[in-house]
Order: structure tokens, then sequence, then C-alpha cells
């Protein structure tokens, strides 16, 4: 595999507008992303931006920026379109979807989520950790995959994703983290593809991959990354900088 990491990167966050410029200790949130997909050593890195703001704070930390349509409707449209710009002549058969609101990431998580691409049936790969309360498995704002480990296996078929606590009975309940490995073919494919029934029900477009065929596998990891969406997750990120963030 030659992977590529893309993070995309817009200022219209509903809950926590222009996010992603917010400081963190003492640099603008995506810098701090972009820093973390650096560390990780896995592969060339650039954001792919909706606005100048951040292509600027991006470069003013020495980081590649690209420049995409601000219309474009979803994060995994805009490092398509980043892909294209960066890589048309396809030297990168992996693209790594890193989202910006992960300033705390492990950068070790960038090369996990790439083990179930060892798997040459799996179109998509992503991550997910335990559930660790009822209060997590509760929330609407955490999703949950539907997945299942075989013993001494960290690597599973992703069989379904729900904001509801998925799947029913005894037994553990997992966490999705909102990191993707595509398959540089099946990123073009997943793009192409109309909004699903599934998808809009329950407002999760990887949802439509599964509803058309695509084959997605998940990695387990240790904890989910702190992400920060409102402001409360904002104070609670400066608070916490420099001693270690996770839940």
């Amino acid at each position: 595999m030659t992977p590529i990491i893309l993070i995309p990167a817009r200022l219209g966050s509903t809950r926590l507008p222009a996010k992603v410029l917010a400081e963190i200790g003492g640099v603008p949130m995506i810098v701090q992303v972009l820093r973390r997909a650096l560390d990780s050593g896995l592969g060339p890195v650039a954001v792919a931006c909706a606005e100048p703001e951040i292509a600027d704070a991006v470069r003013k930390a020495g980081g590649q920026a690209v420049m995409t349509d601000p219309d474009l409707p979803s994060g995994s449209d805009r490092i398509h379109a980043a892909l294209m710009a960066l890589d048309p002549a396809g030297v990168h058969d992996v693209v790594v979807n890193l989202q910006g609101d992960l300033p705390g990431i492990d950068p070790t998580y960038l090369h996990a989520v790439l083990a179930p691409l060892t798997n040459p049936a799996c179109d998509i790969a992503t991550l997910v950790a335990p559930v660790l309360s009822d209060a997590e498995a509760q929330a609407l704002s955490v999703v949950k995959c539907a997945c299942a480990f075989a013993p001494g296996s960290d690597i599973a078929p992703a069989l379904y994703f729900s904001r509801l606590p998925v799947p029913a009975g005894d037994g553990p309940l997992w966490h999705h983290i909102g990191i993707y490995a595509y398959r540089r073919a099946a990123l073009a494919r997943f793009v192409a593809l109309p909004p699903s029934a599934l998808e809009r029900r329950e407002k999760l477009e990887q949802l439509r991959a599964l509803e058309a065929g695509m084959r997605m596998g998940v990695a387990r990891v240790a904890a989910a990354p702190f992400g920060v969406d409102t402001p409360a997750d904002l104070a609670a990120a400066r608070a916490n900088w420099g001693h270690g963030i996770c839940r």
C-alpha cells in the first residue's frame, strides 16, 4: 500500500463555527491534526480546504493545503477532489480520511486503520473502540458499529452502523471512530453514489457504502480519540492539552 493522508476542513460547523481554526495548544486545531498526521510517518499529508482562511493557517505552519469547492456536500467528496488535484497519476492507492476535529489523535491509529485492507475483498476500512459506559451507549452522538471479533483477532467485518446501541443482547458494544482508509477505486465509486435510504434515516454517510454492497472492515483500538464538536469540547481540549486527551 502507498497511502496518502487527507484532512477535509471547512468553517461551516453548525455547533461550533470555524472550529478548525480555534486555538488549541497555541496553534489552530487543524494544525494540531496536521502535526499528528505527519507524526505517523505514513505518507504525504494535505488538508483539503473549503476556505482560504484554513489554507492560510495550514501553509503558515508549513503544511500542504489544497483548495476545494466549498459547495461539496461532504468530507469524502472534498478528499476525492483534493486527491485528483494532488495525485492525478494515481501513485497513491489508499486514501486515509482524517477528520480535522481530532487534535489529540494517536498517530498509531493511522497505521491501525490500514489493517482491514490486508484483506483484498475489503473496500473501506475504519476504526472502533470499546463503549465504556451506558451513557456512551445511549448517546445519539456516539455512532455504534455492529461487528464481532474472532478470538485473537483485532479485525472484523462492519455489518451496520447506528446511533442506537446495536447489536442487542449481551456482549461488547463498539464506538465507531470516523477515520477511514479507502482503496482509491472505492473512494471514486463511493462519491459517485447517490445518498442512500438508510444513510438519510440514520444520518450516517458510511451506510451508503454498505447499502451499495461495498465491504467495510474495522480494526479495534484501545480508546476513542477526543473530538471537538461543541464549545464545551473546545474548553475541555484547551484545559487538558499537554496532559493527554482521549475521551
